[in-house]
């Protein structure tokens, strides 16, 4: 682990790993200081509880090694006290259910990210794997509205076109894609073309690169220079101040957990179609794991990056972007 990488600030903006001591303890030897960490997709508002419930165990249990992030302060003790802060984070609007009252309830336990929809269609609006976008709903509008009120990110990674661009542009605070990659390098139903990551960064938002093979170019071929490469084309397209790192990591998911994510309603129809072998994804080599990640700044310094860059990207640009969404 380099000096600058191990000094620098580094938030993922979004992990949806199995939940583990072992994992906490790759975000450790990753030198992260903070996390999105998923705690809700296809459950209601009960499971999405028992999540949440479930992760206080885990802050309690793990709390030499992790701590629960409701501000940015909370990032910067982390890193002050040798951490890794998790801020909670759901990929879908479901929770709340048809409540919007219910928003202020789950920031307050912690939830700081939500993404209004997860690949196809909910009250809010519509995912990027449905086959007609509609755009947001009058009630997605409301709950864009509650979510900006309350200090929740609204996330756009897994939503559809229409439904990205109307959020964008009736949010009054900023938005981001937490997870995503650009169209321009491979066409793929999650990666975002160049004009709407353009229209995002124009409006003030943010774009999270995913690290995630079936979304790069290179498919399972990818390493971490190809997420380099990857890098300096989205900040040629929206400057170096507007993107960050939101990897996709899935670390030791099985099978069965992707079939889950791949169903509409998690039970309904095939909507992502199934990966051959097991169905689990193998991250860029060089970066497989979490604890992998000094490889990423390394690979960074290789380049050329001057120094002020990577502190941006690695970190201090989600950290910008947290504090004007969260309030703090």
């Amino acid at each position: 682990m380099s000096d600058l990488h191990r000094d620098a600030i580094i938030i993922d903006g979004l992990e949806i790993c199995n939940w583990s001591r072992a994992v906490f303890e790759d975000m450790r030897k990753g030198g992260l200081t903070a996390v999105n960490a998923t705690c809700s997709v296809w459950e209601g508002i009960r499971g999405s509880l028992d999540n949440v419930a479930q992760w206080k165990q885990w802050f309690r249990d793990n709390d030499d090694i992790i701590l629960q992030v409701h501000t940015t302060e909370d990032i910067r003790r982390a890193k002050a006290e040798d951490k890794t802060g998790i801020y909670l984070g759901w990929q879908n609007t479901w929770g709340v259910e048809d409540r919007i009252d219910y928003l202020r309830i789950f920031k307050d336990l912690g939830v700081g990210v939500m993404q209004l929809t997860y690949n196809t269609r909910n009250l809010v609006g519509t995912g990027c794997w449905e086959s007609v976008d509609a755009g947001l709903s009058d009630f997605g509008r409301e709950v864009v509205d509650e979510m900006n009120a309350v200090g929740i990110l609204v996330d756009l990674s897994h939503v559809g076109a229409m439904t990205s661009q109307d959020a964008i542009e009736h949010s009054k605070k900023p938005v981001a894609y937490t997870h995503c990659a650009p169209a321009g390098l491979l066409d793929h139903p999650r990666n975002k073309t160049d004009e709407q990551l353009r229209f995002i960064a124009d409006k003030g938002g943010f774009v999270g690169f995913a690290t995630y093979p079936p979304f790069m170019a290179q498919g399972t071929d990818a390493t971490v220079e190809d997420c380099v490469d990857t890098f300096e084309y989205l900040i040629n397209l929206v400057g170096e101040d507007t993107v960050g790192i939101g990897t996709d990591f899935t670390q030791d998911q099985d099978g069965d957990f992707f079939t889950y994510l791949s169903l509409d309603k998690s039970y309904a129809r095939r909507v992502v179609p199934k990966r051959p072998g097991d169905g689990t994804v193998k991250m860029p080599q060089g970066l497989r794991t979490i604890g992998d990640f000094p490889n990423l700044t390394a690979a960074m310094e290789k380049r050329g990056w001057p120094e002020d860059r990577i502190r941006k990207v690695m970190g201090e640009n989600w950290l910008r972007v947290l504090k004007d969404v969260w309030g703090a």
